[in-house]
């Protein structure tokens, strides 16, 4: 069946067309046992699966997955059957064929129907070449899923901001939960910036109205869906001020909500408050101890600090590494007459001594000459220590600046 994206059954048909007598075609057969919609039978219908709650109220926003069918073909010509998310429809406007919309109309959500359609309320006397030819009553299977009541928003959003204070309240919480509907669907379909504008409409709606008593707890329980959602919705756009903004606002009107906690924990930790991100992300685990998104997003926070301690320690050896130096320069090689050439600090931009001192006297620093110093710094390699001689005379002698 098209219900299930197989086809109309061939077999069936072909049954009916067996079955059909005095030259009656298989959809004339079919018709017959089928309930007159429109009164002079354009429209007929059967229910294969009965949905709950109300009809589908005119101008409303539909969705529907739908097959279409010709006469003696088993494969649809036009189907959404096979899409993950189907388009939300709006009535009068998006969808054209006169049939499905006065079927849709008779359809409670989550119901499965056939409809035969005469041409007059199909694809009309030339119809629609190549795929459907001149006045063909065709078929279609349509299972409504979902259906929102936009007309009344449509009505709501014409008023003057006098008069949507005087609308009943009943009418303005149906109004902001059809936004809110609105926002999930696009969610879904991850339009996140749209879903956002819908989700913020329906806030303003509930925040504007002033109230109290029971009244003022019917607003707070839809205020508090709202802002969960956006904060969600923001966590998504990768904003989490915003999202712990909305987060702590559902958190004024439930303070022990664990959805509200967890995604304050959520916002802190894309925010690296790794302690406020603890703090809420226990609470909610308090509320919601096997809850595995909490649990998880603990985890997670364990992982990221660790993460976050290694850096930091990477980063203060890196900035106090070159505060430690060695008291003593292994390869210290002095500019007199019985020294070496070629000092790597020289070459290095560091000025060398004073060497026309140096050969006057023949001594460095702590009146002692060059080959004695040479070889009490040979004695130091060999592990012995350098007897009166202080790391500053020997930089003194080099001209390098100490660190002190």
């Amino acid at each position: 069946m098209a219900g299930r994206g197989r086809g109309w059954p061939r077999e069936q048909l072909n049954g009916l067309q067996a079955r059909a007598g005095g030259g009656a075609s298989p959809y004339q057969r079919l018709g017959q046992r089928m309930q007159d919609v429109t009164g002079d039978r354009g429209v007929l219908k059967e229910v294969i699966r009965a949905g709950a709650g109300e009809v589908v109220p005119q101008d409303a926003s539909v969705l529907v997955k739908y097959s279409g069918y010709l006469e003696y073909m088993d494969k649809p010509f036009d189907t959404n059957w096979y899409r993950r998310n189907p388009r939300l429809m709006k009535l009068g406007e998006e969808i054209t064929l006169q049939g499905m919309e006065v079927g849709l109309l008779t359809m409670k959500k989550g119901e499965l129907a056939r409809f035969l359609f005469t041409p007059s309320y199909a694809y009309g006397a030339l119809g629609c070449p190549p795929l459907i030819p001149p006045n063909a009553t065709v078929l279609f299977e349509m299972e409504l899923l979902d259906f929102l009541d936009s007309a009344e928003c449509d009505r709501f959003f014409d008023l003057t901001p006098e008069q949507q204070d005087t609308f009943p309240l009943q009418k303005m919480l149906k109004v902001a939960n059809t936004e809110k509907e609105f926002g999930n669907y696009l969610f879904r379909q991850k339009r996140f910036m749209d879903a956002r504008e819908r989700y913020k409409r329906a806030s303003l709606i509930l925040c504007r109205r002033p109230s109290g008593g029971d009244e003022q707890c019917q607003i707070d329980a839809a205020k508090l869906l709202v802002f969960l959602n956006l904060s969600f919705t923001y966590l998504k756009l990768e904003r989490p001020v915003r999202a712990l903004t909305y987060g702590e606002k559902a958190l004024e009107i439930d303070e022990r909500n664990a959805k509200a906690l967890f995604r304050c924990g959520q916002a802190c930790l894309s925010l690296t408050e790794y302690g406020k991100a603890r703090d809420f992300l226990v609470r909610a685990q308090k509320e919601q101890p096997f809850n595995h998104d909490i649990n998880n997003e603990l985890k997670k926070l364990a992982s990221c600090y660790r993460d976050y301690m290694d850096k930091e320690k990477e980063m203060c050896c890196r900035m106090f590494a070159p505060l430690s130096f060695s008291p003593v320069e292994p390869e210290i090689k002095c500019f007199c007459r019985c020294g070496l050439q070629g000092n790597p600090l020289h070459t290095s931009g560091v000025p060398p001594p004073d060497t026309a001192k140096m050969e006057q006297g023949g001594h460095a620093p702590g009146g002692r000459s060059c080959s004695t110093l040479r070889q009490e710094k040979g004695n130091a390699g060999s592990g012995e220590k350098l007897k009166g001689v202080s790391a500053k005379e020997i930089r003194t002698s080099l001209r390098m600046p100490l660190s002190e």
